[in-house]
């Protein structure tokens, strides 16, 4: 109950339960200083605390330090094998961190940049030299529509006149751009 100061009393712990929490807390060091050596920091703490967790689960009946020191360390054992077959397992081992990686830059460069621009350039003053059919037709191709759907648009008699007007107007640009598709150099 409580005092003249208002503070509570607890019962004093029992002297088998200090021991316990003293025998707990050496085993603990013992554990995380055995995990550490085979595992990074964080991950020899969780695993110490596992192990703690099944001591306390399963092994309640084993008290002495002498008994729960080489049991402790077989479970720590047997864990970091679990761990180490999980992990290759899931390809943990041969995973290449992405700051490692050197991913291509796939933008064009400026120099490829200018070079198109250029190409552009010359395409476009070489379809305004073209004939009003063959900016139609290309037109029509660059929209995606089929050599039929040309030839009902473009109202011509046979699909074989469109195959020839496409030849004709793809060998009148090429004419037009220079007789080749690159700038000359």
């Amino acid at each position: 109950m409580g005092d003249a100061c208002g503070t509570i009393r607890t019962a004093p712990r029992r002297i088998r339960d200090v021991e316990r929490d003293e025998i707990l807390a050496k085993l603990r060091e013992r554990i995380v200083a055995f995990a550490a050596s085979h595992m990074t920091g964080d991950a020899a703490e969780d695993l110490a605390q596992e192990v703690l967790i099944l001591l306390h689960e399963k092994y309640s009946h084993v008290e002495q330090l002498e008994d729960l020191v080489p049991l402790s360390l077989q479970i720590v054992r047997f864990k970091i094998i679990s761990l180490r077959r999980k992990a290759q397992r899931r390809g943990e081992y041969n995973q290449v961190s992405l700051a490692d990686i050197q991913v291509p830059d796939l933008e064009p460069g400026p120099g490829v940049m200018l070079e198109r621009k250029a190409m552009l350039e010359r395409l476009e003053r070489a379809v305004a030299q073209l004939g009003e059919r063959c900016r139609e037709l290309i037109r029509l191709k660059l929209e995606g529509a089929s050599f039929s759907e040309i030839q009902k648009r473009m109202g011509a008699a046979s699909i074989n006149t469109i195959y020839t007007w496409d030849h004709r107007c793809r060998k009148h640009l090429l004419e037009l751009m220079g007789g080749d598709w690159e700038p000359e150099k």
